[in-house]
């Protein structure tokens, strides 16, 4: 499909599902390069990086964990300033590599939020795997270990990423028509 409709608004394919994986695949050979002995705890943001983490974690090769938070940030078609913990962290990360999986930093500000509570929980390490990243929305001071690819500042959908809940489903990134 070239173009989709997402509730009320249009958008026409971005990134094809090849390069989606292109990038997971060099990702995941990094992690594996870098994590081989340590056991990390991979750390996924709900909803948003399902996929992503799904198709990760089928390429790394590495004794390894997994565990999920879900943290709210967007309204529609923007984000707000703050964030809502809906769904929180089980289990202990006192002392452990944390590898933080999320599927698009733009303003930083969820993955800010989502830094500070590890620091506060005592772990030792904290990477970042982002597929995407909006290099020109980012308002933040963190560094991003693996980003997948940088993007322009566009609203996008598929792959995991919603708009208001629907178009996570597609395989492809799709870009709002304006």
């Amino acid at each position: 499909m070239k173009k989709v409709r997402v509730k009320d608004k249009d958008f026409e394919v971005f990134i094809p599902a090849e390069k989606i994986d292109e990038a997971v695949s060099m990702i995941a050979r990094r992690i594996n390069s870098e994590f081989r002995e340590q056991k990390p705890v991979f750390l996924v943001i709900l909803n948003g990086a399902f996929m992503f983490a799904a198709d990760l974690f089928k390429k790394l090769d590495m004794p390894c964990e997994i565990s999920f938070v879900k943290l709210a940030s967007y309204s529609g078609t923007s984000t707000s300033s703050s964030v809502k913990e809906l769904i929180g962290l089980n289990s202990s990360l006192k002392g452990r590599k944390v590898v933080i999986v999320e599927d698009i930093i733009d303003t930083g500000i969820t993955m800010d939020h989502l830094i500070g509570k590890l620091v506060e929980l005592g772990v030792e390490d904290i990477h970042i795997a982002a597929l995407f990243f909006k290099p020109q929305a980012f308002r933040r001071d963190f560094r991003i270990d693996y980003i997948g690819m940088e993007i322009p500042n566009d609203f996008i959908v598929g792959y995991g990423l919603d708009y208001d809940g629907y178009g996570r489903n597609y395989a492809e990134i799709y870009k709002i028509i304006e």
